[in-house]
């Protein structure tokens, strides 16, 4: 999430922010483990689907706003 941004070279600090939150998220359901000492998938399966679902509905939509946006700015150039 938010790579595109960066390198379109528009919304540079808005990618990185993106990007940063995609670690982060990322950390929490894979990798974080649990005062049961289980990482999300295997303390919360349903917490987990609703995370992975989420992260994907959003990596998604900001991968084609990105294309978009880059097929914008190579039109522009032309």
């Amino acid at each position: 999430m938010g790579l595109g941004y960066v390198y379109n070279g528009k919304r540079k600090l808005a990618g990185l922010f993106l990007t940063l939150a995609a670690i982060g998220l990322t950390y929490v359901e894979n990798i974080h483990q649990f005062a049961d000492g289980n990482p999300l998938s295997g303390h919360d399966s349903t917490a987990f689907m609703v995370l992975f679902a989420s992260v994907f509905a959003a990596n998604t939509g900001l991968a084609i706003d990105a294309y978009r946006e880059a097929k914008a700015l190579n039109t522009a150039k032309s």
